[in-house]
């Protein structure tokens, strides 16, 4: 049973999709998954449900389900919780879900495909002719810069994030940015994902002083949909990658 996306993901990509018998509300992809019981939102589960479909595994994700996972432990649940922030910590969770269900030959097969697309998307950022100033709102209000796997995404993409200095905070909390500090560090690049709910690119245009931006004054303000970018696993690496790269390469080419 996965209580993130991340995690089903992963056990579909190494061709253990019908061992899960349960996953998180959230869940798009693949979309065969969609039809799994649903016994999750994030910081929420049905117990109820979990029980009735008799789990041997459970599958969560970080401090934000510590809650979930104890009373899950004290129903007799054995339950795995992963806590990657990381590009090289999402690798190292691939390989250990192919442990867990005794397929570590196809997850490590995964991760060198993954670590391949990521090379390309390297090699590609490297003839870019510069690497522009990138600003990543994983919020809106406070305003909350992007997390570790983002900013590390952000540069193999080409760009240069603009608050190297927060991304190892794992709490969002701890990477709330002054809305003055942005337009003083002056991104050439805006890329937002909001998670939850769409990006409304006229509220970024119309903050205080927001107009001297240069990204906002050129008009490159990217939304990316946050299932292929703040959910710690293979989208991000694949798709989200991917799509950094297209938003930072039209800033300089």
């Amino acid at each position: 049973m996965c209580l993130t996306e991340e995690t089903t993901e992963t056990l579909y990509l190494i061709g253990e999709g019908d061992r899960i018998v349960g996953v998180s509300g959230y869940t798009v992809r693949p979309p065969e998954a969609r039809r799994k019981p649903r016994v999750s939102a994030f910081i929420n589960a049905r117990f109820d449900k979990i029980e009735a479909l008799r789990p041997d595994l459970i599958l969560a994700f970080s401090d934000l389900q510590a809650d979930i996972a104890a009373e899950l432990i004290r129903r007799g649940h054995t339950v795995v919780t992963f806590n990657q922030r990381s590009v090289a910590e999402i690798l190292q969770m691939i390989v250990m879900v192919g442990a867990l269900v005794g397929r570590i030959d196809r997850a490590e097969t995964l991760v060198a495909e993954l670590s391949a697309g990521l090379d390309e998307v390297r090699a590609a950022a490297e003839k870019l002719p510069r690497r522009p100033r990138v600003f990543f709102e994983e919020w809106d209000a406070p305003i909350i810069s992007g997390i570790c796997w983002v900013d590390e995404l952000i540069e193999i993409a080409g760009g240069q994030p603009i608050f190297p200095e927060l991304r190892s905070a794992s709490l969002a909390k701890h990477r709330i940015v002054d809305p003055g500090e942005v337009v003083a560090r002056d991104p050439e690049v805006i890329v937002a994902s909001w998670c939850g709910k769409g990006v409304k690119k006229k509220s970024i245009v119309e903050r205080q002083g927001w107009e001297t931006v240069s990204a906002v004054k050129a008009e490159r303000i990217h939304e990316i949909k946050s299932t292929y970018i703040l959910q710690p696993g293979p989208a991000s690496l694949t798709e989200g990658v991917r799509q950094l790269h297209r938003c930072i390469a039209a800033a300089v080419e």
